[in-house]
């Protein structure tokens, strides 16, 4: 039976990989994560930290050595539920290319619900809604392979989007884009987010994209070892730095001139914060 619930949570998650002769790595070290209906999730966190495992039990691609994951009140682990979760809980990878299987965008779009068995003139109306809202509309008919790698990861979680899900998980899905190809995917996520209400889980190893967040996540040895707002966690530069990680560039910025004696306040970590510090400083108030 499935208690309906509009959260994603995980329970003493705990996963192994098995090597050759009787080893395993532990990858997760009893995760216990409860995610909001809308809410803008950013995970962070040292290579090797868990974070694209974690997101995989997320979507049910892996299964829990040990506890559980409930994705809107089904268990990962009852097979019966494996369709239903990866519908409700789409994901998005690192590399756009190793998700687009059709030659024109609308019809790579509509492959999902397709598998869904959607009737064709709704898949039509899912598909022209689903490129809008990646901002893609004019390109429906182009061919995947001549896009730039930030519009192929739109059209990738347009694919998504047409499926109707309540979630996205999104497994480093910049780290091969160029700066422009970067600002594209996110301001998409951002929006879904905001104007949709879309419940986002973003992976990622760009600290000035948890700066969107409404929590982050960061994650070390297959744990969670810190957990807060963006401004909570990136104060603790430090503990940070201790896992080899870093606050956002215009934070440290912003460190570094408040070290020196600049009255400025330490933790503009945005563009507009940084501005605002700046202003006050020249007008002397």
């Amino acid at each position: 039976m499935v208690e309906e619930t509009g959260v994603i949570e995980t329970r003493a998650l705990f996963h192994r990989y098995e090597l050759e002769e009787a080893q395993a790595v532990t990858a997760l070290a009893g995760v216990d994560v409860r995610i909001s209906q809308g809410e803008f999730l950013v995970i962070i966190g040292p290579n090797g930290s868990g974070k694209s495992t974690l997101a995989k039990h997320l979507n049910a691609l892996l299964l829990p050595s040990e506890g559980d994951v409930l994705v809107f009140g089904m268990n990962t682990k009852d097979l019966r539920y494996t369709w239903e979760i990866r519908r409700n809980a789409g994901m998005v990878f690192q590399n756009p290319d190793n998700q687009i299987v059709a030659t024109v965008v609308e019809e790579d779009v509509a492959f999902g619900p397709e598998n869904l068995g959607v009737k064709p003139e709704e898949i039509r109306e899912r598909v022209d809604e689903a490129l809008r809202a990646v901002g893609m509309e004019d390109f429906k008919r182009h061919a995947p392979h001549l896009l730039s790698g930030g519009q192929k990861q739109r059209v990738a979680i347009a694919g998504i989007l047409a499926m109707k899900p309540r979630c996205i998980i999104l497994d480093e899905p910049t780290a091969m884009l160029d700066p422009k190809g970067r600002e594209e995917v996110m301001k998409t996520v951002r929006q879904l987010n905001r104007e949709l209400g879309m419940t986002i889980i973003h992976i990622t190893h760009h600290m000035d994209e948890a700066l969107y967040a409404d929590r982050v996540l960061v994650m070390d040895e297959g744990k969670v070892v810190m957990e807060g707002t963006p401004r909570e966690v990136f104060r603790e530069s430090d503990r940070l730095s201790a896992l080899g990680l870093d606050v956002p560039p215009l934070g440290k910025l912003a460190q570094m001139l408040a070290s020196s004696g600049i009255s400025i306040r330490p933790d503009a970590f945005s563009v507009d914060e940084l501005v605002d510090e700046l202003c006050r400083l020249k007008s002397g108030t």
